[in-house]
């Protein structure tokens, strides 16, 4: 069983990075490059990829490398960079945790398969092979809308029998009661970030989550918000939320709205030279993109509210 040889934790904020594309829906590697360093200028918790908010299912096997070693390079350090090898057979995730290893990732990250029905002995073994795959911390992400995640028994016997497991990532609703559960089993061995876009981080940052793993736009302002909210100015957490919550609810409707908007965001802060999405993808009508363009607008605003710039 490895232990990590990496001092890399993650805190706070941990944005998903997003991928642009070229008009030929070629990678930009200019503008990845480019969000990439404004992550890691902005001193958040780390920055992860390629992962679902990053369009990884429309990507080759050679371009989910070439990002994982740009961000690498691009980072130098600075935060850590979390490389998410997913893939639907343990062999192809144990392959790919290896190479991103390799590259220099300082932890990696897998989602659990949840195509296909599976028992909880299926999903240890899946999880135990990537974890002795690599010497490093992993993070498992487990999305499931078909039916409960992985909860403290499962968690408290991989990291047991498999030390670098020391991430989870959850985005369920209602999960006050399993943080707890998780914790009173682990205590702070394995650590818990919350997905679905920061949507649950006011109720769960109280109950002691590492942090959160959105997309990037505006990271920043959700930095505010989870520093906030952690040091005890409710009142700002909750304001500030507030404000961008109409935002977040929008975009999680679908995960191809979710890119569609985000890219856009992107473009209006200039990190992204276009907003173009890899087909098959959805396209929003001419009146649906009025409301993300006032959905923007306002954020533009609240970002301003906040003292960061737009």
């Amino acid at each position: 069983m490895p232990t990590s040889s990496s001092p890399a934790t993650l805190a706070g904020v941990v944005p998903i990075i997003p991928i642009p594309f070229h008009a030929d829906e070629s990678i930009d590697e200019a503008s990845l490059r480019r969000t990439i360093d404004w992550v890691a200028a902005h001193g958040l918790g780390g920055m992860g990829l390629p992962a679902y908010g990053s369009e990884f299912y429309k990507l080759s096997e050679a371009e989910r490398d070439r990002v994982v070693e740009v961000a690498v390079e691009v980072c130098a350090g600075r935060i850590p960079v979390v490389a998410q090898a997913n893939h639907g057979s343990a062999r192809g995730a144990v392959e790919l945790a290896r190479r991103y290893a390799e590259m220099g990732a300082d932890i990696i990250a897998f989602a659990i398969p949840r195509q296909f029905a599976s028992t909880n002995e299926d999903l240890m073994r899946y999880c135990g092979a990537v974890a002795d795959a690599v010497d490093r911390p992993i993070l498992i992400q487990d999305f499931n809308p078909g039916g409960p995640t992985i909860g403290a028994p499962f968690i408290q016997t991989l990291h047991r029998h498999h030390g670098n497991f020391r991430y989870a990532k959850l985005e369920e609703p209602l999960i006050v009661d399993k943080l707890i559960s998780i914790r009173d089993a682990v205590g702070d061995d394995v650590g818990i970030l919350e997905g679905w876009g920061g949507y649950y981080m006011m109720e769960a940052i109280p109950e002691g989550i590492a942090g959160i793993m959105p997309g990037v736009p505006f990271s920043d302002l959700l930095d505010v918000i989870f520093k906030a909210r952690r040091g005890g100015d409710d009142e700002r957490a909750y304001d500030l939320f507030g404000a961008v919550l109409p935002m977040i609810s929008f975009t999680l409707q679908d995960m191809e709205v979710f890119h569609q908007v985000e890219k856009r965001i992107a473009v209006r802060r200039g990190l992204f030279d276009a907003a173009h999405v890899r087909a098959i993808t959805w396209t929003p009508s001419d009146r649906v993109c009025e409301h993300i363009e006032f959905l923007i607008d306002q954020l533009i605003r609240v970002l301003r509210s906040a003292g960061l710039e737009p």
